[in-house]
């Protein structure tokens, strides 16, 4: 499996065919049982925690769900959360950065507003803010849109397109349709 840079890649499978370990493994979150993982060429799966978390860093943001956005922070107070790790992002521009990246997805009005404030597409729109935090080459969006009616759905997918049109890796994984119709390569997950 090959993720390129610019293009829209959907994961797509039945639940339980380990759709998301297989995400986690890209995402240097868990460690393949067979292969190897490579990033720009240099192989990465056998390196140290702290390596991996400095690539994650660097190279791959996250998008969840369930969000996983924190409850006592404002919409653009979640998306700085990431910078605080990235010592190449000066403290006196992560708040004007995060602000930039929620109106990017639409939340221009709602950035001040405290996740309980949002809908579940608002919701997911600000994990995406937060996933492009460290300006990632690679976004990883595991059922980005599993919870949210057709509309959001929608709305979420053309974002993540849009991002893969300005040059970022979208990995999605996938049960449903909708996806499908956004994405540059498919691969079906089925379980052994």
């Amino acid at each position: 499996m090959v993720i390129t840079k610019g293009r829209f890649h959907v994961i797509k499978g039945h639940s339980g065919s380990g759709k998301s370990t297989l995400l986690n493994i890209i995402g240097l979150l868990d460690q393949p049982t067979k292969g190897d993982v490579y990033i720009e060429g240099k192989k990465v799966s056998q390196l140290s925690i702290q390596a991996k978390a400095l690539l994650r860093m660097k190279y791959i943001g996250f998008a969840f769900q369930e969000f996983h956005l924190n409850e006592t922070l404002r919409a653009y107070e979640n998306v700085m959360v990431p910078m605080f790790i990235n010592p190449h992002i000066p403290s006196d521009q992560m708040e004007e950065t995060a602000c930039t990246l929620l109106e990017k997805v639409g939340l221009q009005n709602r950035i001040k507003h405290y996740p309980k404030e949002l809908s579940g597409g608002e919701k997911q729109r600000g994990s995406i803010a937060r996933a492009l935090a460290n300006d990632p080459v690679c976004i990883l969006a595991d059922e980005p849109t599993g919870s949210l009616d057709l509309e959001n759905e929608r709305l979420v997918l053309e974002i993540l397109k849009d991002l893969s049109l300005q040059g970022k890796s979208i990995v999605v994984v996938s049960h449903g349709q909708e996806a499908l119709q956004y994405a540059d390569q498919i691969f079906f997950h089925q379980s052994k």
